[in-house]
């Protein structure tokens, strides 16, 4: 009786589908999907980024929430005063709603329900003062009900 072997092609195909197969499961089992981004775009520069903070779509913690807003931005992108500052929002963001805050304060009371809008630069490079700021901290906070459910931050950097 014969035994049929596999050539040592054959074999090195099975053991590379094998260790993709393999390479597939384990990332699958990880279960972490990324946050979902959030987009800042002047003229034809974008910047995009993850949430500093986000629990899944539920509620972050009250006692979070300060250290959260605090939190330094990781982009920054150069706007000057008469350009205008396109934000967006995932889907799933929108749905929910979602409010600027500037410095870490809440600058709108009511939360928008649409993924994108666009607003001039000016409105956060200036203080209530009349004064010209450098730079200002911009956080695209989402909300459900009373609740902040994902927070994002971007710096604008005055063009100089």
């Amino acid at each position: 009786m014969t035994v049929a072997f596999f050539s040592g092609k054959a074999r090195r195909a099975g053991v590379a589908l094998g260790a993709v197969s393999a390479g597939l499961l384990v990332l699958s089992a990880c279960g972490s999907k990324p946050t979902p981004l959030a987009t800042v775009t002047v003229g034809s520069d974008s910047v995009n980024a993850e949430a500093a903070c986000y629990n899944d779509g539920k509620a972050i913690a009250e006692s979070q929430i300060q250290s959260c807003l605090k939190k330094k931005p990781e982009k920054t992108i150069t706007v000057a005063a008469d350009d205008r500052i396109r934000f967006g929002v995932d889907p799933e963001v929108a749905e929910n709603g979602w409010t600027l805050f500037i410095g870490g304060q809440q600058a709108e009371q009511e939360p928008y329900k649409k993924t994108y809008r666009s607003i001039p630069a000016s409105a956060f490079l200036s203080s209530q003062t009349g004064e010209t700021s450098n730079t200002a901290q911009i956080s695209i906070v989402e909300t459900s009900g009373k609740k902040l459910t994902g927070i994002w931050h971007f710096e604008l950097k005055k063009e100089s």
